[in-house]
């Protein structure tokens, strides 16, 4: 929330003074209010130091349509766009998600609040909020609306330089890796994400058009996409994510399937994947998102020297 998930925070105005303004509520934008509100989380993003709206938020935006996904716009007395928030109905069983943003130049305007309350009306006041870097004021804002904590989600990073070593990939017997090939690996990689994730249904239910929309960004590259195999059949991935003006290097997506956990497949293909950020990508230092409440992932990524950076939380409607 900013007045910036995901990954949503708000810079919330303490004692907000009533202004005009028009909220619209859309399925689908149009590509010249698509490219507004991408602006306005860039200009945002350069005074807080993060993104208001996630990676898939930022996607959600292009190319027409997409099922469960409605977007708030705030337009002010003179018809600037002040704001954005995205809710996301595609959870089978939580409530929708959402992320809003505040333009910097009108803060302290109680936008934000007005935001809120529209995502409250809009989602049947059963609602969650992403609160990126879990600002104070995206707390105060969450206080104001009425939402309480729900989850942590810790961004963890280690250095790649020399003075921190690389474990050596490990691989269980019987098992290959390869790289990712668009087109052809596909559907496995889905059915194996898919069965990865029944569990987190945000990574769990990602869609071949999901699939599709990542590979046409620029910054994927099937070289840092490695997949495991035990004969033909996938066992396990690990999808690595460079971010080229912070020269960071991400374990974007680490899955393993159900029937190959517990044999040492995730820390193998997490050297993997470090080895080829450090050492054929050259880059200083890696990161990752893991929940704080999984403690087993939290305690394997401690042990490869991986610490706590900064938080995203997640509030919502307490019912």
């Amino acid at each position: 929330m900013t007045d910036d998930p995901s990954h949503t925070t708000a810079a919330a105005d303490p004692q907000p003074h009533p202004q005009p303004r028009r909220i619209d509520v859309l399925d689908e934008l149009a590509p010249p209010q698509a490219q507004a509100v991408l602006a306005l989380i860039e200009e945002a993003a350069a005074v807080d130091g993060q993104a208001a709206v996630s990676e898939q938020g930022r996607l959600n935006l292009r190319g027409g349509a997409r099922e469960g996904v409605r977007h708030l716009l705030v337009h002010g007395e003179d018809g600037a766009l002040v704001g954005y928030a995205q809710l996301e109905d595609t959870d089978p069983v939580e409530a929708p998600a959402a992320e809003l943003v505040v333009h910097p130049a009108y803060r302290v305007k109680g936008h934000g609040r007005a935001l809120g309350h529209a995502l409250l009306e809009a989602s049947d006041r059963r609602l969650r909020v992403w609160a990126h870097g879990g600002h104070p004021a995206a707390r105060h804002l969450a206080g104001l609306l009425g939402l309480a904590l729900f989850r942590e989600l810790r961004q963890m990073r280690r250095p790649l330089g020399d003075g921190d070593p690389l474990p050596e990939p490990v691989l269980p017997e019987g098992l290959t890796v390869r790289t990712f090939v668009p087109g052809q690996d596909d559907a496995a990689w889905l059915a194996v994400n898919a069965a990865a994730f029944a569990h987190h249904p945000e990574q769990g239910n990602l869609t071949q058009r999901d699939l599709a929309d990542r590979e046409a960004e620029p910054w994927f590259d099937p070289a840092g996409f490695f997949l495991a195999f035990r004969d033909s059949k996938l066992a396990g991935f690990h999808w690595t994510k460079v971010h080229s003006a912070e020269q960071l290097g991400e374990v974007y997506v680490l899955g393993i399937d159900p029937g190959e956990q517990g044999g040492g497949l995730g820390k193998a293909l997490t050297a993997i994947g470090l080895r080829h950020l450090a050492y054929d990508r050259g880059l200083p230092t890696a990161m990752l998102y893991v929940d704080a409440d999984n403690i087993p992932a939290v305690t394997v990524y401690e042990r490869l020297g991986f610490r706590t950076h900064e938080v995203d939380l997640m509030y919502r409607t307490e019912t």
